[in-house]
């Protein structure tokens, strides 16, 4: 046997095919991290990044920093969104010099060390209710700026507002349903050579965008008779939450809620589980 079939061979998710449904600018790191473990990936946007309706909240919690002292982060969509209108607005990073910065976990601490800022809290969890937890005896009188989606979880300001702090919230982006797969997605489900073994969810948005691109709420990911079962793969608590709620099974969780930490969950249910073409 060569050295490259071995190689192949060895690859843990050799024979499974599994569906991205991040953004599309956003799906090559964990598709990447898949591809090298010999897995098909199919990559179908759950989700679209788009600007908010107006940038005017935005704009002036930008002009007015120097009354927060802290800024939280909880996306590197929110981090991307942050500076580009911090540019549009021709602010440096001097502009945030004299704040504390918190961020909902890695990727995102990378976004924003990259972009020449420290950050000084990343709670052990990588979810709301730790952020709260990493800033529980800090921000009491403080005021704190909170960057993120439209749409999202009111855990955050609402427990940071209990603790004493004063928060702004504002809306940096919005994600929407791509209307454009929806099509793809119905083939791609009931296709015996296209349909996934896994699907994986990387937040609760593109759970309930699932859902929507399916047309139906209710009807089990059930494959035809004699296919390999449809698994679910989940970044986290939260995104499990939201799959439960919309009537899907939760078959895969990271254990640590980040790309790496689900790829490592599919690794781990693949070991266990047999693979089919």
């Amino acid at each position: 046997m060569s050295k490259s079939a071995k190689s192949t061979k060895k690859q843990p998710l050799s024979g499974i095919r599994v569906l991205v449904g991040r953004a599309r600018h956003q799906a090559g790191a964990l598709s990447g991290e898949l591809r090298k473990l010999g897995a098909g990936v199919i990559e179908i946007p759950f989700i679209e990044i788009r600007k908010p309706r107006s940038f005017k909240p935005l704009d002036g919690a930008l002009k007015n920093l120097a009354d927060y002292q802290w800024l939280i982060l909880t996306s590197v969509n929110g981090v991307e969104a942050l500076w580009e209108r911090m540019q549009h607005l021709r602010l440096t990073k001097r502009a945030l010099g004299h704040l504390r910065v918190a961020a909902i976990g890695p990727a995102t601490k990378k976004a924003i060390e990259e972009r020449g800022l420290t950050v000084d809290v990343v709670p052990k969890e990588y979810i709301a209710e730790s952020v709260v937890r990493s800033l529980k005896r800090k921000v009491k009188g403080k005021g704190v700026l909170l960057v993120r989606a439209r749409v999202a979880r009111d855990v955050i300001p609402r427990e940071l507002r209990k603790l004493g702090a004063r928060v702004q919230v504002v809306e940096a982006y919005e994600t929407v349903v791509p209307l454009s797969s929806r099509k793809r997605l119905r083939v791609t489900l009931r296709s015996p050579l296209q349909r996934p073994h896994v699907v994986t969810f990387t937040s609760s948005s593109t759970v309930r965008n699932f859902v929507a691109l399916r047309g139906s709420r209710a009807e089990p990911l059930s494959p035809h008779k004699g296919a390999a079962p449809i698994r679910t793969a989940s970044i986290g608590p939260v995104t499990s939450c939201t799959l439960r709620e919309l009537g899907l099974p939760v078959d895969i969780q990271a254990r640590k809620f980040t790309i790496t930490g689900l790829v490592t969950a599919i690794v781990r249910a693949a070991s266990v589980s047999p693979k089919r073409a």
